[in-house]
């Protein structure tokens, strides 16, 4: 059995520890000051996340950062602005209203959404909230129906490195004699070679013309209390085969107390329509990001972020051993 993900967690600024000249052109652009601001946890960004009332009773919520934070961080929120602002409004996701970028610090200001983070460990009927939403946004971005909103790049490109991890794995094993695999799971080592050669036609399975978020998680999903799915945090927003969003989603679900991703997937109508082989490949190589990512140090402000990585890995390998059965013993 592979472990529970732990929370994901972002260290988070307090709304009035933003610097002053920051706070003061957020409240210039959004009409009225801030008059109170709750931090809100979950999810993996650092810095401000925060749900604000203005003094004319109006809410928003409002995230930002800064490269001290995290140095990358600050280039998610300018990939989140674009595509937020550009996403159709047929698209279940928070509005953007304003956004501020001074070099240093990059705010976002959204519509605030009455709405909650699906529970952890994962309750079915939440979870059929999810899949059927997951559904609808696919059909929603595919461009036989609507033409892609977004100039986003295709996953083959923004994946391309990323996604070979059993090969840099292979790599760091003969640069160390051997010791880089110590922390791998057995069956994992003892197949790096077959697993790099089964992910390595991923690009061709994966590719499609469909807008996908990329980053379906727990924690950047809002449920309303008419049973409404909304999806937010949309910087890693790509091009690709309709059925990857529900297969990148999978393992981070099963890592959190949900049901069998094969179970679900093949159930699912994107799963039952994609091709079984990309789709094992296209598995092979998302789980060897995961692993591999779960080995590196923690970057700043992202505590649990490689503990996460690591139960998303063994979630992945453990669907990808089930799809190979005994072909790989």
């Amino acid at each position: 059995m592979f472990p529970l993900a732990p929370p994901a967690t972002g260290v988070r600024t307090p709304w009035e520890e933003l610097p002053a000249h920051v706070r003061g052109e957020l409240e210039s652009v959004l009409g009225a000051p801030v008059v109170d601001a709750v931090t809100q946890r979950g999810g993996f960004s650092p810095g401000v996340a925060a749900r604000v009332r203005l003094g004319d009773g109006r809410r928003a919520f409002v995230k930002a950062v800064s490269a001290e934070a995290n140095p990358g961080s600050p280039e998610l929120h300018r990939a989140e602005a674009r595509n937020s602002a550009a996403l159709p409004d047929h698209v279940p996701a928070p509005r953007l209203l304003a956004s501020y970028d001074d070099g240093l610090w990059v705010a976002l200001v959204f519509e605030d959404i009455e709405g909650r983070q699906p529970h952890v460990p994962w309750r079915a009927d939440e979870f059929g909230l999810v899949l059927d939403a997951v559904t609808q946004l696919s059909y929603a971005l595919t461009p036989a129906l609507t033409p892609a909103p977004i100039d986003v790049r295709p996953v083959v490109d923004t994946e391309r490195e990323s996604f070979r991890g059993w090969e840099r794995l292979i790599e760091a094993e003969a640069e160390a004699d051997g010791a880089a695999g110590a922390r791998l799971d057995p069956w994992v080592r003892r197949n790096l070679h077959a697993l790099a050669e089964l992910a390595a036609p991923w690009t061709g399975a994966a590719a499609g013309d469909t807008l996908v978020h990329a980053d379906l998680r727990a924690d950047n999903m809002l449920i309303t209390a008419e049973g409404r799915v909304v999806f937010v945090d949309w910087p890693h927003a790509v091009r690709a085969a309709p059925w990857t969003d529900l297969l990148f989603m999978l393992p981070c679900v099963r890592a959190q107390g949900g049901p069998d991703p094969e179970d679900v997937f093949t159930a699912h109508p994107l799963g039952r329509a994609a091709d079984p082989r990309g789709v094992t490949a296209t598995l092979a190589a998302f789980a060897s990001y995961l692993v591999r990512g779960s080995l590196k140090p923690a970057p700043p402000g992202l505590p649990t972020l490689r503990a996460f990585q690591a139960a998303q890995g063994a979630a992945a390998v453990a669907w990808l051993r089930t799809r190979l059965g005994p072909a790989l013993p």
